[in-house]
């Protein structure tokens, strides 16, 4: 294997190995942040952490995979292509960027070939103050039967369902019904939980360890499954500031899309990770992005995820099915293709970059 498919791996184990090979020939120290279960293949789970800059770096970039478990093939990947590119690592060190790689957010996930954490929990929707009232989401609610039907495949009927709430209320108003995050339903799509997952609680126990001394921080989170093939969107992750977004568009480009003013692909989401820069880190000034890199079309990536849900809660499945249905899942968030891996690095490491020029320009 060469060129940018050198940086991928086949299986969470694998990428966890070639990320403590990378972070050990670079010279950096890990801290590894145990899973309190086993993985798919009884292997040890953990958020891997790995700093290559001064502990008292006034200006801090952090590169996190795998928030959605599966989709951290494409970001460990990237995480690789970073920390054996020396030109680009001399680059940040010259800049005064301190670099905060955060390896499998939601280890459990990567392993199994989910998206969601072992409590079935969307971790991107996780981020809330659970002493106050969850968000509604009354389109998830009526759409919830048939999202995860009692069969797989779904039937004519259940299919007509959706398609007619969508005749209703637009491919945009489903996609927002689907995805924006709901708290009723634990077994269902997007479900953002009812307390702080461990990925949650270890995630800001890193952060407020290693961002609360710097004043300038940026954050790229790698994620697939949304848009063109191959194509990495850069979407505002951030508070709606319109001066921070406009930030984001000096450093990343004019491209940069926005959930609050409809440019994004993705719908407006709630209960969103970066939440939790804003509570552990509010000394610093914050601008982040996540690279949202395409694999298949939207259809396709909705029908693989309400299978693997139907799938979880139907152990009982045969294993020509549950095999079908993994593999399809493992499509719909990693194309494993050589063209596909060098857009994903070339992508990633030019963001990387310009995250840390912007860094290094007075604000």
């Amino acid at each position: 294997m060469s060129g940018a498919a050198a940086h991928f791996a086949a299986s969470y184990a694998q990428a966890r190995t070639k990320f403590l090979g990378a972070a050990a020939a670079a010279g950096l120290a890990v801290q590894s942040h145990p899973h309190p279960m086993l993985g798919r293949d009884g292997e040890t789970l953990a958020m891997d952490v790995a700093r290559d800059g001064a502990d008292d770096a006034g200006s801090l970039l952090v590169v996190s995979s795998a928030c959605h478990g599966i989709e951290g093939y494409c970001g460990s990947g990237v995480q690789h292509a970073l920390l054996t590119d020396e030109a680009w690592r001399r680059e940040a060190r010259a800049a005064g960027v301190a670099v905060l790689y955060l390896h499998a957010l939601n280890p459990h996930g990567f392993s199994y070939g989910r998206r969601v954490t072992h409590e079935n929990v969307d971790l991107n929707r996780n981020f809330h103050d659970y002493s106050q009232p969850l968000p509604a989401n009354a389109g998830y609610d009526a759409l919830a039967p048939y999202l995860v039907p009692d069969t797989w495949p779904p039937s004519a009927e259940n299919e007509a369902h959706i398609a007619a709430y969508a005749a209703r209320h637009g491919e945009r108003g489903l996609q927002a019904a689907i995805s924006a995050g709901q708290y009723r339903h634990g077994c269902g799509l997007f479900y953002g939980g009812n307390g702080p997952t461990w990925s949650h609680l270890t995630l800001r126990h890193v952060l407020s360890e290693h961002g609360r001394r710097c004043t300038r921080l940026a954050w790229i989170d790698l994620h697939t499954g949304l848009g063109p093939s191959g194509h990495g969107e850069k979407i505002w992750a951030g508070p709606d500031v319109a001066a921070a977004i406009a930030r984001g568009r000096r450093w990343w480009g004019a491209e940069v899309t926005s959930v609050y003013d409809g440019s994004s692909t993705s719908a407006l989401l709630s209960g969103l990770m970066f939440n939790v820069v804003l509570d552990e880190c509010p000394q610093a000034d914050y601008t982040g992005i996540a690279l949202e890199y395409g694999t298949e079309p939207m259809n396709e990536v909705m029908t693989a995820l309400r299978g693997d849900h139907w799938l979880h809660a139907h152990p009982e499945t045969g294993a020509p099915q549950a095999a079908e249905i993994t593999a399809r899942t493992r499509r719909a968030f990693y194309t494993e293709t050589p063209a596909w891996k060098q857009q994903i690095v070339e992508q990633g490491v030019a963001a990387a970059r310009q995250a840390v020029a912007g860094l290094a320009t007075p604000a």
